[in-house]
């Protein structure tokens, strides 16, 4: 196994900080751990969820399954692409990939589920990517539905688990299937707490896919990861996540984007600043541009005034166990034009009205996080069933 184990391997750490990292031994995600999951797809035909994030060392997932003979007949892109990294929202293409000549289809934009004639002649779907933690980041919306289709097909699913690096705390608003979509797939908080397993058996053991059908799933877990650690992400999980800064500070940020304030899409620092031009000049700006990954950003060419995080861990305001609301509420109560200032995306990632609606009201953070109690408590002894790394 060590051969599989190269430089992306990320040594835990102590942190100073509010979360109290501990420092443990290296950790290990679940894709480099072959011996347990090899005999499970040896000499079966296989389908993988992948993306430039799935990598077994320095070569990438489907790379090395075919260099050791595995037959991989199809790869399965989410949002942003399979190797190469595409815009927020952007459509992927099908089509084949350059390097092995496997075929790829998209499950983000016009399918977002395998359909019965993608599964025809596939015995097993590998899921390996590196997700964030939020439940408005599409990737486990992209495996609810994978393991809905492995259940209705009768294909088995196996999800090689990865750290979490939100994975300390939960917070936020557990989401209202009444107002269900792509951003918002299944009953749990902003921050879920959760790897990609334990959120692929959470969904399995609660009955949440279609019908209450379950899948045929195993999870290969990560060696040595415990949710206090610190994990840093090898490999940029998203165009716009491009650093640990940017992540700890998206289950924040992301709420900007239901709003007229940009949260730095279009720069060098993006989810590490928020502006509009018409907030107030506190001494720091910025001016969106089309750069890769966000050729035609919020405001393009529009000087911003904002707030400035890119310290916000040398400042201690990341990493901490709970969404900071309070930049969100100062930028309503500073913009002039209030009943412009939310889209209506912003539902859609709070999944439902009500979170706007305790904002335009005037409600405090602590009057809103006050709201979220009782469903937490609830989901937190729930998540308790479904740990894997206690």
């Amino acid at each position: 196994m060590k051969k599989f184990i190269g430089a992306f391997i990320i040594l835990s750490a102590i942190v100073t900080s509010s979360v109290g990292f501990i420092a443990i031994k290296p950790i290990i995600p679940g894709s480099y751990q072959l011996d347990l999951y090899r005999g499970l797809i040896k000499g079966k035909s296989v389908a993988i969820v992948a993306n430039q994030t799935s990598m077994v060392g320095k070569t990438h997932l489907v790379d090395t399954l075919v260099s050791l003979g595995i037959n991989v007949k199809l790869i399965f892109a989410p949002e942003h692409g399979f190797r190469h990294l595409a815009d927020a929202g952007e459509s992927i293409s099908n089509g084949l990939d350059p390097k092995t000549g496997i075929p790829i289809l998209s499950l983000y934009g016009k399918q977002n589920k395998p359909t019965p004639e993608n599964m025809k002649g596939i015995d097993v779907v590998i899921f390996d990517i590196q997700d964030v933690g939020t439940r408005f980041y599409t990737y486990i919306s992209t495996l609810h539905y994978v393991m809905e289709s492995c259940a209705e097909n009768k294909v088995k699913c196996i999800v090689l688990d990865r750290p979490n690096p939100n994975g300390f705390y939960f917070d936020g608003n557990v989401s209202d299937t009444s107002h269900r979509s792509f951003v918002s797939i299944d009953p749990i908080p902003v921050v879920h707490g959760l790897t990609v397993g334990e959120f692929a058996s959470m969904v399995n053991g609660e009955g949440w896919l279609k019908g209450g059908i379950k899948c045929d799933l195993t999870v290969i877990k990560c060696l040595d990861y415990f949710h206090t650690a610190y994990y840093q992400v090898p490999v940029k999980p998203s165009p716009n996540l491009p650093n640990q800064t940017s992540i700890y500070l998206y289950p924040s940020l992301c709420f900007f984007e239901g709003t007229v304030v940009s949260c730095g899409r279009g720069t060098q620092f993006p989810f590490q600043a928020f502006g509009n031009p018409n907030l107030p000049d506190r001494g720091f700006s910025f001016t969106p541009e089309s750069v890769p990954g966000a050729k035609n950003p919020v405001l393009l060419g529009k000087k911003c005034f904002g707030t400035d995080l890119r310290n916000a861990q040398e400042e201690q305001l990341v990493p901490v166990p709970k969404i900071n609301l309070d930049w969100v509420i100062s930028a309503y109560k500073d913009y002039p034009e209030k009943e412009k200032f939310f889209t209506k995306y912003f539902d859609v990632l709070a999944a439902g009205p009500t979170l706007r609606e305790q904002i335009i009201k005037g409600m405090s953070s602590e009057e809103i996080r006050a709201t979220w109690k009782e469903d937490l408590d609830k989901y937190g002894k729930m998540r308790e069933k479904y740990l894997l790394y206690k």
